[in-house]
């Protein structure tokens, strides 16, 4: 029986407003037409390698072993920066930029091998676009990936290997508990429901004795300005609260977060996310 063919995951920051997913996608199907491909997401913010990073970290391990993704959310395209393939010891690729979009997985999955792709072989040629420096998402990842899927090369083949402890990786605040106060960061939001989820496990929130149905006192600071001093219920989900109201609740990642039940805490209560935004837990 015929080994089936990694899936090819994408997510950008490109959207669907114009033509670079469509042309992505036809060089993928170039290299192999029996290619599955899937949307990620291609609305990360403009040049967010956090969000894209997180993203991974969110989505990567409830894919089948052996799928490839690539990530392309790259404002030094061009530059020094490398491009990559990194391997987990759990069998993902994720074909990317090196710019930091492998911070989370380095952390949670950890990353057992990577190389820099050689643009010498697995650059788009034949196309007339070796002049430009400006769509390696097309030239360099979607193609170099498809040729890993496709089985063209393989993962050695990729380009000469470099240390895991070299790739580039964004600064990570972990959550403390301290005199029965629970501390983090609001590390990434919701944009379609305005959630902003925390830094902070369940189990450590369980650790400060914390239980649903508790009410909690909320501290948030963005910048060592407070912007919140609130206490809010604590609850497995957002319908345990009227609408309107303010809920912490667990999400699906197992991390401690803050809704508006049918509303926006990000657009009602004008927060937000990154390591400026603090935010403490406390009776």
């Amino acid at each position: 029986m015929q080994k089936r063919k990694p899936i090819m995951v994408f997510q950008t920051d490109f959207t669907y407003k114009e033509g670079a997913v469509s042309s992505m996608y036809g060089v993928v199907k170039t290299v192999d037409p029996e290619l599955e491909i899937i949307d990620g997401t291609h609305e990360l913010p403009r040049y967010d390698i956090w969000s894209a990073s997180y993203r991974l970290y969110q989505t990567v391990r409830f894919w089948p072993e052996g799928t490839i993704f690539v990530s392309v959310v790259d404002p030094g395209v061009g530059t020094a920066r490398k491009a990559c393939a990194a391997r987990t010891g759990s069998g993902y690729t994720i074909v990317t930029p090196d710019n930091g979009t492998l911070t989370h997985i380095y952390s949670s999955l950890g990353i057992e091998e990577v190389r820099e792709i050689d643009q010498t072989v697995n650059r788009l040629k034949g196309k007339d676009t070796e002049g430009t420096s400006v769509f390696h998402g097309r030239d360099i990842f979607g193609y170099c990936a498809a040729k890993l899927a496709s089985g063209i090369i393989s993962f050695e083949e990729v380009g000469p290997s470099y240390s895991a402890d070299e790739i580039v990786r964004l600064p990570m605040q972990e959550a403390s508990l301290k005199d029965g106060a629970v501390a983090g960061i609001f590390e990434i939001g919701d944009p379609n429901f305005g959630n902003l989820w925390t830094n902070i496990p369940l189990s450590l929130f369980e650790k400060a004795g914390f239980k649903y149905g508790d009410m909690i006192k909320v501290n948030v600071t963005h910048e060592g300005q407070t912007v919140m001093d609130k206490k809010i219920k604590f609850e497995k989900s957002f319908g345990y609260v009227k609408p309107s109201e303010l809920v912490i609740y667990t999400n699906e990642l197992m991390y401690i977060s803050l809704a508006v039940c049918m509303g926006s805490a990000i657009e009602e209560y004008g927060l937000g996310y990154g390591s400026g935004w603090k935010v403490k837990f406390a009776r």
